[in-house]
């Protein structure tokens, strides 16, 4: 198939309201780049106001509403060598009576080894200076056109993707994505070099990547929410606030998939989730907070991949 080598000029604070940039066959293959979500590039300068900066839309041919569009993360490559991150942890995920005892938000730099595959805080007290974490790569934003012709601040998220910090989405990733507007239009960005879940400080550790991924189309699908496939789970992904909001439209969607790919009832799905579902905390500090409703991959689930 294809490979489309696209080099942005533009970037869009909104999900929505443009035209592509690109358009592509189901099955082609896109390499980009993204700033991180400040705005700013791998040289280290300012290429778009901060908001997390989408690149796009790249639109696939022949995706209408109703459809979904897939997208596989093949490869994220840092674009630099740092990253940053704020600190303290948000208010939204302590006792209200420690808020007052939060520290200053105050901005951090991270090293990222990408030989080495590690992430590192720079000029880190003597008791932290040793600690390694692991270079896992994430889109943090990402999706579709919104319906009805909305153009939606990269803030938050909803049904068509958005800002939804799920930290299973990188390579090895399938994500499909309901088509609202003809071609899907998806943008992407808001690429993290790790990130714990919830995104409990208000970022990852942010930096600029090149993204590799594989566009696919799915016609007629019935999906209203995100869903997810990696190599070990099946995941659905639903926004809201408050926080059990976003679950109940999360669990909701994993029960149409189960029904709709599985050919069974809705009593046999609870069987099904009340013994094996497990619920990931996306995000808790944006506008939306966002739910994983995920099962792990069995002789059952195996029947509910996005590409089959």
């Amino acid at each position: 198939m294809p490979i489309h080598h696209f080099h942005p000029t533009s970037y869009s604070n909104v999900m929505g309201g443009r035209p592509a940039v690109l358009t592509v066959a189901p099955g082609d293959t896109v390499i980009t780049q993204t700033l991180d979500a400040a705005g700013t590039d791998h040289e280290g300068a300012q290429r778009a106001p901060r908001g997390n900066p989408m690149t796009g839309p790249f639109a696939i041919e022949g995706a209408e509403p109703g459809d979904a569009l897939l997208v596989t993360v093949e490869r994220m490559t840092p674009t630099r060598a740092t990253g940053w991150t704020y600190s303290p942890v948000s208010a939204q995920v302590v006792e209200p009576r420690m808020v007052a005892e939060l520290a200053k938000s105050t901005r951090f730099e991270w090293a990222i080894d990408a030989e080495a595959g590690t992430v590192a805080l720079i000029g880190a007290s003597e008791r932290v200076s040793g600690w390694r974490f692991p270079l896992m790569p994430m889109l943090g934003c990402f999706g579709v056109a919104p319906e009805r012709g909305q153009a939606i601040s990269t803030a938050t998220s909803g049904p068509y993707g958005g800002n939804m910090d799920y930290r299973a989405f990188g390579p090895g990733a399938t994500i499909a994505f309901p088509v609202s507007e003809p071609g899907g239009l998806l943008f992407l960005g808001d690429g993290h070099a790790c990130q714990g879940d919830g995104e409990i400080v208000g970022t990852g550790i942010e930096t600029s990547f090149e993204v590799e991924f594989t566009l696919n189309l799915r016609k007629k699908a019935s999906g209203q929410w995100p869903r997810c496939e990696t190599a070990t789970d099946v995941m659905t992904l639903a926004s809201g606030r408050p926080l059990d909001q976003a679950l109940q439209s999360a669990t909701s969607e994993m029960i149409r998939w189960l029904v709709e790919d599985l050919g069974i009832d809705a009593v046999e799905a609870s069987h099904l989730l009340g013994q094996m579902v497990r619920y990931d905390v996306a995000n808790v500090f944006n506008p939306a907070y966002c739910v994983a409703c995920r099962l792990p991959k069995n002789e059952i689930t195996r029947g509910l991949s996005l590409l089959r």
